[in-house]
């Protein structure tokens, strides 16, 4: 199975006119799958697509696998949530960026995560993000485990749990990984 490539094409409020246009917000969450490592990638491709603003949140296990000046665009992590808050006034950044983005991503989606998100366990800024995500927003993530992970029987229920909830799965591919295995 191919990755999965968004088609070039502008969205509709790109369309030209005289009046400033409003950009299409996509918010990437990353957490602590190897496959993070793919990272500048994903986002150099997403920046290719006209009318899109992305901005990323990561886990900190995630952050092992890229290097953060390779990523053009904002990143935000634990630390910024909270530090962005210090009193009752203050903007609380899991709910700004939900209210922010148009579409999220999760890419990729570890093993750690998905049993976190399928039990609504939220203990980071990417977990708060999705746990307070507006369910009339569309929601893509990503698996990304070895492949014993992934056949383990509580992988497809966890993966059914976050389809229920309305989220959509961007399979996993087979191929060789990074540890030597060869599976999804």
């Amino acid at each position: 199975m191919e990755p999965f490539s968004p088609p070039e094409r502008e969205f509709p409020a790109e369309k030209s006119s005289s009046v400033p246009q409003k950009k299409y917000h996509v918010l990437v969450g990353v957490t602590g799958s190897v496959a993070a490592l793919k990272l500048p990638l994903l986002i150099a491709e997403l920046l290719k697509i006209t009318g899109l603003e992305v901005k990323v949140v990561t886990t900190e296990r995630a952050k092992h696998f890229y290097n953060a000046q390779e990523i053009p665009v904002t990143l935000y992590s634990d630390e910024d949530e909270w530090q962005l808050w210090k009193g009752r006034s203050d903007p609380v950044l899991h709910i700004e960026l939900r209210r922010w983005a148009d579409l999220m991503v999760v890419a990729p989606l570890d093993a750690n995560t998905l049993a976190k998100l399928a039990n609504g366990i939220c203990d980071n800024l990417l977990t708060c993000v999705i746990r307070a995500w507006d369910l009339s927003k569309p929601l893509l993530f990503c698996p990304a485990m070895n492949t014993a992970m992934w056949e383990h029987p509580i992988t497809a229920q966890q993966v059914e749990q976050l389809k229920g909830f309305g989220y959509t799965e961007i399979p996993c591919v087979v191929k060789k990984l990074v540890c030597g295995d060869e599976g999804q």
